[in-house]
């Protein structure tokens, strides 16, 4: 056993963390899924095809942003929201590159 994680998580796993909360709600990982490689979409765009409200929508994209699942851009009075391929790549890499070295 590894003594060294029981207290706390490495600290290049926190931000990880984050990742895997929002992305443990399926409607989360439903919005995650509804872009297409490259695109932007806006809130109302995603509230059109979910059976949530737009102001949930909005909720959820708050929290797939500040797990750095999606990028979002102001343009106007639109907020446009693209999945963060480079962190989510990176993200998952690590967890890979662990599970690897160590099992």
């Amino acid at each position: 056993m590894k003594a060294n994680y029981t207290r706390a998580i490495p600290a290049e796993w926190q931000a990880m963390s984050q990742v895997f909360t929002a992305l443990g709600d399926t409607h989360r990982q439903r919005i995650v899924l509804l872009f297409d490689k490259g695109e932007r979409l806006n809130v109302g765009q995603i509230a059109e095809v979910c059976t949530l409200t737009r102001s949930t929508v909005s909720h959820h994209l708050k929290i797939l942003h500040e797990a750095h699942v999606l990028e979002s851009e102001k343009v106007g009075k639109e907020v446009w929201f693209w999945v963060n391929r480079d962190w989510l790549d990176a993200t998952l890499a690590s967890v890979l590159d662990y599970l690897r070295a160590n099992y």
